[in-house]
């Protein structure tokens, strides 16, 4: 899906794995922050972005970061010589 400006709520909910009705739950209780447009919201890319993070989870999170560590430990060079291309 490429990246856009704004979003459907069918839309968060495919990228999300979750209902529509789940959605509309997290607007209402303000985990998405969505902008309502006549009968349906849309959400920006920077809400999508934080409602991900948010759904990610610190263990995730944590595993993601040590992943990013390990990587720049054994490939350093690489990553230099690909910066300067």
């Amino acid at each position: 899906m490429p990246i856009k400006n704004m979003y459907s709520s069918a839309e968060v909910a495919h990228i999300l794995h979750v209902s529509r009705v789940e959605v509309f739950r997290r607007i209402k209780s303000g985990r998405i922050v969505a902008e309502k447009i006549g009968r349906n919201y849309v959400i920006s890319h920077e809400a999508l972005t934080e409602a991900m993070e948010k759904t990610l989870g610190v263990h995730k999170q944590q595993e993601i970061e040590k992943a990013i560590d390990k990587a720049l430990e054994e490939y350093k060079e690489v990553f230099i010589k690909l910066g300067k291309e």
